[in-house]
């Protein structure tokens, strides 16, 4: 039986929208069917979350964005701006992107970095062939709605044997809670280069509640190594459910850095697609919960490629009366031979009301390969509590001591140290530190 399904535009009006943005013909086609596809499937499965209760409904209607200059960006992401003058930066608001900027030493090299929207019409052929093919349409009703109303949008193109030594960086702002808010990111990393992609997304004064569907697709090619760090910050009016996908050729890297920060109902997936001999994966998620969030965190490895390797790492802070699933799965196909695929997942609780769960889950159809899982669900040690006390420090100062010791194995080991500074601060806002 499949879900009764409200759709956020009809067909009339999503073929129109097209026009209006002079998007070619086969994208529309490709909204059109997605658009069909969602009246007909079933919401996505989520290990014990009731997704259907959640408010992921509230899709707004798009507006027309306006550029703005950067000394005009909102003061909601100002401490975000990080580039320098001529940095490379790309700013979405509400329905669509509003500032791009690429480096003339980048443009110069080949690399391409502005809005999906644009990219589309000006680099069809690339476009084309990646879009929608890491996570399908088809896939549950979530993927084909998005498929359909996405807007705005990253694409970032890093040509064959290039190396960006600094990071491109991309702010998405939902602050119109009437406003359809769908970006899309599309990152294709050529032979044998190498690029950092950091996003924040972050909400202001809504008005109103909204849902945020998200897709990330990466493509990472023979050789190439692509480290990708997301934030999201949303305040309690958004429901943020996203969907992250790489597909990783031979000798291939993606490094995943997902800092979950999010105040309302957040469900992730985060999957590497080892595709290539010797590909590798590498994910890190932090995540802290508080009031009566719902949480369902979910990273994923499938190996297909010989000698391929995964490690995933979660670690999340439930205080108050939080609840979060944090799921790690780890597939490795028939064939995959000498893979090797680890995973930890860990729950901290620092209430008695607070729940957490951790599915390790392991999934191996060849036999020459190793794998391993660790998962820990607890309470705050109140020896380790009491011992400091002892030293003279308050309970406060204790727990907090205790928790940035929890979370520290993942923070230390992020690369950037921007982005560290950024984690660290986002959880003592969180913790109410």
């Amino acid at each position: 039986m499949t879900t009764q399904t409200i759709l956020p535009v009809d067909s009339v009006a999503l073929r129109a929208l097209s026009e209006s943005k002079n998007e070619p013909a086969w994208l529309a086609e490709q909204r059109q069917a997605a658009l069909e596809l969602a009246g007909s499937l079933e919401l996505p499965k989520l290990e014990k979350t009731k997704i259907e209760r959640w408010n992921i409904s509230a899709y707004g209607q798009y507006k027309a964005a306006t550029a703005i200059s950067l000394e005009e960006a909102p003061e909601t992401i100002h401490s975000l701006i990080r580039e320098e003058e001529d940095g490379t930066l790309l700013i979405q608001r509400n329905s669509g992107v509003v500032y791009s900027n690429l480096s003339k030493d980048l443009a110069d090299q080949g690399v391409i970095f502005m809005d999906l929207e644009t990219a589309v019409r000006e680099h069809e052929d690339l476009v084309k062939k990646h879009l929608h093919t890491a996570v399908k349409s088809d896939e549950h009703q979530l993927a084909a709605l998005h498929s359909a109303i996405w807007n705005g949008g990253v694409f970032l193109y890093v040509p064959r044997n290039v190396v960006l030594d600094k990071p491109v960086q991309a702010i998405l702002l939902s602050d119109d809670g009437t406003a359809a808010f769908a970006p899309h990111i599309l990152i294709i990393a050529d032979t044998n280069s190498e690029v950092t992609y950091v996003d924040n997304y972050v909400s202001g004064q809504l008005g109103a509640e909204v849902s945020h569907i998200g897709v990330a697709e990466v493509f990472v090619k023979a050789g190439a190594k692509v480290r990708f760090a997301t934030v999201h910050q949303f305040g309690d009016q958004v429901t943020d459910v996203s969907f992250r996908r790489a597909v990783v050729e031979n000798d291939g890297s993606i490094e995943w850095i997902v800092g979950e920060m999010n105040t309302g109902n957040t469900a992730s997936d985060t999957l590497s697609v080892l595709k290539g001999n010797g590909s590798t994966s590498d994910q890190k998620t932090i995540a802290v919960g508080a009031g009566s969030q719902k949480l369902n965190y979910t990273t994923q490895a499938k190996h297909f490629g010989k000698s391929s390797s995964s490690q995933m790492i979660t670690r999340a802070v439930m205080r108050e009366e939080a609840t979060a699933i944090i799921n790690g799965i780890t597939k490795i196909e028939k064939g995959a031979t000498k893979a090797d695929g680890q995973q930890t997942e860990r729950v901290l609780m620092l209430s008695p009301k607070a729940r957490g769960d951790a599915n390790p889950i392991l999934l191996i159809d060849e036999d020459d390969v190793t794998a391993g899982h660790a998962a820990s669900v607890g309470q705050v040690n109140q020896e380790q509590i009491f011992y400091l006390m002892s030293r003279g420090i308050s309970r406060t100062d204790a727990e907090r001591l205790i928790i940035y010791g929890f979370l520290a194995p993942v923070i230390s080991d992020i690369p950037l140290k921007e982005l560290q500074d950024q984690l660290q601060s986002l959880v003592e806002r969180k913790l109410g530190q």
